[in-house]
């Protein structure tokens, strides 16, 4: 569907980005990600698979920089053009529009640091990449470990008995890694690259952490299989080992002095990515139910012509429209702010992963039985979203985080009578 856009101060270049990304969805990412969605994990990381072609493809377009700043070979586009883009590539998979976007994270987040010589060694050839060779990911969940990783200023964040899966000693001018990260990092078993969180001072709990960069070719990392799983089957997830691996010093770029705000900042960042995919995946799911209604016929004429359906539709398009705006607000405050307001990034990314929830079960209703064959995309779509409620934080652990910043930094309003 060509969709209307309520923003009428759109660019001619907001267009033109929002075109080619709507046309790259529909004809690459969509076919690819109808055949992972078919294959075992495994397959669909084989040397045959068509996720490779389709990473090239996506690497030669720049894709994977959309969130890298210009000065260093990045695409260096406005919070607003990156929230259309990704937007448009989630309405063809929300799956590999994560693909695409985790790669950057490693390299990301080392932007921030303003270390030449770190740029130099890792981001500058990361933004030059076109084959898709050089693939980063977020390497923090762990099996003992999720949302509580996240929850900065709660009792639990910072207590010694949250003892790591995964922890770094300093052995004169290297750091020396232990332990393991659990099967949903996304990318975990096709990445050259993890932007790796770990224990560096273990009686301060998980404000003890920092983070590093790791080149996962490196002596003492392996990897697990591919996870299986029910949803975003076209996104690779899997474990990562170490034992005694060893990196240099520098590339310990975050450590527990600084780790709490970049913290702050990668949960601001990877909350609106969610909320701006999750746009689009409600998007797709209201395009698969209002053609359906158009074209399926009972009790003598089109769905569409039926009251409940017309009531139906319209809460989808309402989900839309509301889940976009919450998406746009949080992306363009917290992308053109430092440090980001946190709490409107989860607000963004718990509100629109549920309208795309709701969309999605919606959709299978009106479709009816159709709705529950692989024959149609939207079994798919709600599978896909079903995921994206636990996904960077599960909704619940995410609005009790929110909830405890409202609480610290919020003053309370004067009662007037």
């Amino acid at each position: 569907m060509r969709y209307f856009d309520i923003n009428l101060d759109l660019s001619e270049d907001d267009i033109a980005l929002r075109d080619a990304a709507r046309q790259f969805a529909e004809q690459e990412m969509r076919p690819v990600a109808r055949q992972l969605d078919q294959m075992s994990a495994e397959e669909g990381v084989a040397e045959d698979s068509p996720l490779w072609p389709f990473l090239k493809k996506a690497y030669s377009l720049g894709y994977h920089k959309i969130l890298l700043p210009e000065y260093y070979g990045g695409l260096g586009l406005s919070p607003l053009q990156t929230n259309i883009v990704f937007e448009e590539l989630a309405w063809g998979s929300f799956g590999l529009a994560l693909t695409v976007t985790v790669v950057c994270f490693p390299f990301y987040c080392i932007c921030m640091t303003n270390n030449d010589e770190m740029i130099e060694k890792f981001v500058k050839p990361f933004c030059d990449c076109t084959d898709g060779s050089i693939r980063g990911c977020w390497a923090i969940t762990e099996p003992e470990h999720g949302s509580d990783m996240l929850a900065v200023g709660e009792e639990c964040f910072d207590s010694p008995n949250m003892k790591g899966n995964v922890r770094a000693k300093l052995e004169g001018e290297q750091w020396v890694l232990n332990g393991q990260k659990s099967a949903w990092v996304s990318g975990g078993t096709i990445s050259t690259h993890a932007m790796l969180h770990v224990q560096i001072d273990p009686s301060k709990g998980f404000a003890g952490n920092g983070v590093c960069i790791l080149p996962l070719d490196l002596q003492g990392v392996s990897k697990g299989k591919p996870l299986e799983k029910i949803g975003q089957r076209d996104l690779n997830q899997g474990e990562i080992y170490f034992d005694d691996v060893r990196i240099p010093k520098d590339y310990m770029f975050v450590d527990p002095d600084f780790y709490v705000p970049l913290l702050d900042i990668i949960l601001a960042a990877a909350n609106l990515c969610m909320a701006s995919w999750s746009v689009g995946l409600s998007r797709a799911a209201f395009d698969e139910a209002l053609n359906y209604t158009k074209e399926r016929v009972q009790g003598g004429k089109p769905l569409i012509e039926h009251y409940t359906t017309k009531q139906r539709i319209f809460d989808m398009f309402a989900r839309v429209e509301t889940a976009r705006a919450i998406a746009r607000a949080a992306i363009n405050l917290n992308l053109n702010i430092s440090p980001p307001h946190v709490e409107y990034s989860l607000v963004a990314k718990t509100q629109c992963t549920e309208m795309a929830f709701k969309n999605t079960h919606d959709a299978i209703q009106i479709l009816g039985g159709n709705g529950l064959t692989k024959e149609y995309l939207t079994e798919k779509l709600f599978r896909d979203a079903r995921s994206t409620l636990i996904e960077d934080g599960n909704n619940e652990t995410l609005s009790r985080h929110g909830g405890h910043i409202l609480m610290e930094s919020y003053p309370r309003a004067p009662l007037d009578f």
